[in-house]
């Protein structure tokens, strides 16, 4: 596979050659297959282990001091130093402590206290995710304001989640730093037993990000090598008899001192077995070895590799008289399979490979350099639901499916970060240039012709129906995109003000594979920015205001094979922080008002699923969070998200003020876990959570309503000595429920209950 190199001299001049050739370059690393194990996305985390925290540094001074000569430096480390960080030191990429996080990196990309980021944020930590013990990265969310999560219910293919109304998953889903885009069918799939932490940013990104979601990013900390050895395995079952076994070692590594610290970390984990549908199993086999060098004490340098393999079938495309109403039989048991287990299947093989760099110039001049080459190769075949073909006698028609999706991604991201004073202005001022690469290779076919299928008497294993010759997308969508960044966070006494603006230059292209020949190309310029001013009260409370604007050149076709026009995005959001004196906690209230401009939607009733970019959709509403360690034994989260959602502008009149399809407008969700820590119990403890997922609509014209639903969640744990045992519960009561429907054919059932016990040993 070959990209062209060829670059036309245009208005935007020779830097923006220079800058996407290198970023082209990027995407030229060979499509070669790395080891191809795989594991499932999260049937546990493991527990929190401390991670090197960095040196800390010299503040300068209002006049900057000189760096003392090397040699100086050198004698000064070899002296005996005082004892620094005692105790649990935090770092925006390390563990969390207990719920409560107070510093994150995905607002600002530097060390920033979440009390003084001037946007809504919140970072779900290991801890609370071993707690929980969700099976993947969405289910991760489910309990974080401004989150939808689990859009499709029990899908087992990929992640979904919306961000105050709207899917953000294609491109919002970061990994340390950097983006994982998907289009078409090539998603990505985290592993949640290798998550430190997962920091949720609401609003427009791009301004530090490039293309990414106007309504915010999931940004994935992967775990790290430690600095204290780590031994760890776990293993469990569920009640449908799905089972895993995983793993987490780690440590220092015996060298020479002349040679630094080296620390390494191997994370892995195998699940195989049966899920709540019938012929759809979660097979998935995952590692992820990672080391760590620090030849000094500035320098830093990780490698971060992983590799996975997934085997399961696609999710069920349902109606909606059958299953969020009644068809004269009643409703479609969630356990039945529309497809055909000798034809259906779907297979991910991912890998991925990387650095992070850091070095400390001087006491106040740091660069930082974070890479990753991804490649992702999906096979997804299958005969999926088409609505009913006699609903009197329960049969379902159904279509042939088939998709070919091979995708690579390279990001490269520069930052040189200088602090610095002018006068009573304290500044920490973050420069950057961002190189992305994106190529897939998008076959699809689909046909008609398949035997309808009876809901209560399947017939499987018939000779399978062959795809027509010819595919309806064959196509080689290659992206070059490269962004430069500026941004100041000046601290003038209680006050924070943050400016930030960025540029990115895109380049789309579209070729047809059969032919090679350029059916369609793109250049792309625009300029983002963001304002956001934060006062920090002596008594913890700190109000705050933003306004920021987005850009995201979207990959992708829409129903007439052309590619898509970038998606535009604007946000004001208003809020107020409180971290009360003395609580280890805080509470967090905003309230934004959103515009998406240019956004792909689904054209009701097309087969296979096609979109078109409909002309505004806006969000409006409210968020309240609350996280923390009450005591020692009492941890706790909060959420209620309210937003009204609706079509601002569409070709269609009628449509405007409408709600897009899957989409609730009102979530609700409480967590709590208590564990002893004296006396004759200690060690056991208990948790317990309920989430309200409101509304919504299963189809455009909002004639079709999807019903709220109430769920339950529990856990109950007993840690002794260097064993932990848990049983875990989702959906305690057992709802029957649909989660959403995008159409009145395509509805989807959420997760039944699941109860996982499992047991672990650390040494």
């Amino acid at each position: 596979m070959q990209i062209r190199l060829g670059w036309r001299v245009n208005s935007l001049g020779m830097l923006r050659s220079v800058v996407l050739a290198t970023a082209s370059a990027l995407v030229l690393v060979p499509q070669a297959s790395l080891a191809q194990s795989s594991a499932q996305s999260g049937a546990t985390s493991l527990p929190s282990v401390t991670v090197t925290a960095p040196e800390a540094r010299r503040r300068a001074a209002a006049t900057p001091q000189r760096r003392a000569p090397r040699s100086v430096q050198t004698a000064a480390r070899s002296k005996p130093q005082p004892q620094r960080n005692v105790g649990f030191v935090e770092t925006p990429r390390g563990p969390v402590n207990g719920y409560v996080a107070g510093r994150s990196s995905s607002g600002t990309k530097t060390n920033t206290p979440i009390m003084e980021t001037p946007q809504s944020v919140s970072v779900i930590g290991a801890e609370q995710i071993r707690d929980q013990k969700p099976n993947k990265l969405d289910e991760v969310l489910r309990y974080t304001a401004g989150v939808r999560a689990g859009t499709f219910g029990t899908d087992t293919r990929n992640d979904w989640w919306l961000i105050r109304g709207f899917k953000s998953e294609d491109i919002g889903l970061f990994l340390d730093g950097m983006q994982l885009f998907y289009t078409s069918y090539a998603s990505w799939k985290l592993q949640t037993p290798n998550m430190e932490r997962v920091e949720v940013l609401r609003g427009p990104s791009a301004v530090l990000y490039g293309g990414s979601s106007p309504s915010g990013i999931v940004n994935v900390i992967s775990k790290m090598p430690p600095a204290e050895p780590i031994r760890y395995v776990e293993t469990g079952v569920n009640n449908f008899g799905n089972a895993y076994v995983s793993f987490d070692m780690g440590g220092p590594v015996t060298v020479a001192p002349e040679n630094g610290k080296l620390f390494y970390r191997v994370v892995g984990q195998v699940q195989n077995g049966p899920t709540q549908v019938n012929f759809t199993p979660d097979n998935n086999y995952f590692i992820a070895p990672s080391f760590t060098w620090k030849p000094d004490a500035d320098t830093s340098f990780t490698v971060l590799a992983s590799a996975s393999r997934q085997d399961t079938r696609g999710i069920n495309f349902l109606p909606y008289q059958g299953t969020v109403t009644n068809a004269p039989f009643g409703k479609i048991p969630t356990s039945f399979f529309v497809g055909d287990p000798s034809v259906d299947k779907f297979t991910r093989e991912q890998e991925m490979l990387g650095y992070q760099f850091s070095r400390n110039l001087t006491d106040d001049l740091t660069f930082r350099q974070n890479a990753r080459f991804a490649h992702v190769d999906i096979t997804y075949r299958g005969y999926v639901g088409n609505g009913w073909d006699n609903i009197n006698t329960a049969t379902m028609g159904r279509y042939n499916w088939y998709a070919k999706n091979t995708a690579n991604q390279a990001n490269l991201d520069n930052q040189l970060e200088y602090r610095f004073n002018t006068g009573a202005v304290r500044h920490t001022m973050l420069f950057g240039v961002d190189l992305r690469g994106y190529q897939i290779d998008d076959y699809q076919a689909f046909g008609f012709g398949v035997p309808a299928i009876n809901v209560f008497n399947p017939a499987y294993g018939a000779a399978e129906v062959p795809l027509p010759s010819a595919p309806f997308r064959n196509f080689l969508i290659t992206q070059k995109q490269a962004g430069t960044y500026l941004q100041d966070q000046m601290k003038l006494g209680n006050f924070t003000l943050v400016l930030s603006g960025r540029n990115d230059w895109v380049e789309t292209t579209q070729e047809a594979r059969d032919t090679g020949a350029m059916v369609g190309s793109r250049d792309d310029s625009r300029f983002s920015g963001r304002a956001g001013l934060i006062y920090n009260f002596d008594n913890g409370i700190a109000p705050y205001v933003s306004y920021s604007t987005s850009y995201n050149p979207i990959i992708g076709l829409n129903a007439q094979n052309q590619l898509f026009l970038p998606e535009t995005g604007k946000q004001a959001e208003i809020g107020v922080k409180v971290a009360p004196k003395g609580f280890d906690g805080y509470f967090t209230v905003s309230a934004f008002d959103l515009v998406r401009q240019n956004v792909a939607t689904t054209l009701p009733g097309s087969v296979p699923v096609l979109q078109n970019q409909t002309g505004e959709v806006t969000s409006r509403g409210i968020e309240l969070e609350a996280v923390a360690n009450a005591t020692k034994e009492l941890k706790f989260i909060g959420a209620f998200t309210a937003y009204h959602l609706f079509n601002s502008r569409d070709l269609d009149p009628s449509l405007v003020g409408k709600t897009p399809t899957n989409t609730p407008e009102l979530l609700v969700s409480g967590w709590a876990d208590y564990t002893f820590k004296d006396g004759p119990l200690e060690g056991f403890g208990f948790g317990g959570g309920v989430r309200y997922i409101g509304s919504s609509w299963a189809d455009a014209a909002n004639t079709l309503e999807v019903p709220a639903v109430v769920l339950g969640d529990l856990a109950v744990h007993y840690e002794w000595q260097n064993w932990r045992t848990a049983l875990n519960v989702i959906n305690l009561t057992d709802k029957m429920y649909v989660a959403s429907c995008a159409s009145a054919t395509s509805c989807f059932y959420g997760d039944r209950r699941r109860v996982t016990a499992s047991v672990s040993y650390k040494w």
